[in-house]
């Protein structure tokens, strides 16, 4: 297990390396490294007879994904999670807030659809999020807002790449849904529109959403992307 900086700043101060200024605040500034790289110093005359050690490398902090609004998520039988990009641009126009129930900018900022997940509870009622031909009914639509003039092949991720914070955030979202919901994380249950077809034998309409990744480009295929997802959301449970 990779140690925290907040277990490394403790561990110094138990050995006398004090952090007068900030202590086992958890953030890696200087005063952390100087007091790291003190402690190295007294070891480096029985290490390192020659004075020459290793760089000091800190674990960088994580950023806490943004939470769902509770309010976001009224009482309702839901029993997949769909997940799309928009195939437009970085931020969440109208009108794809009118087709997903959760959306997710550039910068990892989600933004709520217009239609209550509440009305995608099977049967679908009037005014439902309609992101998936023929299965929208108990299917909760989230999107990422990219892709906007991509290619599939050869593969172009256009003016809007999916970014890497979209991602981070999407496996944050899916795993609180999953657990407000009790969605278990399986390929029927939680998937992205692209294994629609396969997975759930759900005729599309040449849907590619995910079947690359545009900042991880050596993933490639749509179980590949779906398995990536899977695996990270349920980390998070």
């Amino acid at each position: 297990m990779t140690p925290t900086v907040q277990s490394l700043q403790r561990r110094l101060i138990a050995l006398g390396f004090p952090l007068p200024e900030f202590g086992a605040d958890g953030d890696p500034g200087s005063e952390t490294v100087a007091a790291m790289n003190a402690a190295l110093d007294e070891l480096a005359s029985r290490r390192w007879p020659t004075g020459n050690r290793p760089p000091v490398t800190l674990p960088s902090p994580t950023l806490p994904a943004p939470p769902i609004p509770a309010d976001w998520m009224p009482a309702a039988k839901m029993g997949r999670i769909i997940c799309h990009w928009t195939a437009g641009a970085h931020k969440a126009s109208e009108f794809d807030r009118g087709h997903y129930h959760i959306l997710i900018e550039d910068e990892g900022k989600l933004v709520r659809g217009i239609p209550s997940i509440a009305l995608n509870e099977a049967p679908a009622k009037r005014g439902y999020a309609a992101h998936t031909l023929g299965a929208n009914s108990g299917s909760i639509g989230v999107s990422l807002c990219c892709m906007g003039g991509s290619n599939e092949a050869p593969f172009d991720p256009g003016k809007y790449p999916m970014t890497r914070e979209q991602w981070d955030a999407l496996t944050s979202v899916v795993a609180n849904l999953c657990r407000r919901y009790s969605i278990p994380v399986t390929d029927k249950t939680v998937l992205s529109h692209a294994e629609v077809q396969n997975n759930l034998g759900i005729q599309q309409r040449g849907k590619w959403d995910f079947t690359r990744l545009a900042f991880d480009p050596s993933v490639k295929g749509a179980k590949a992307c779906g398995d990536k997802l899977r695996a990270e959301a349920k980390a998070k449970l």
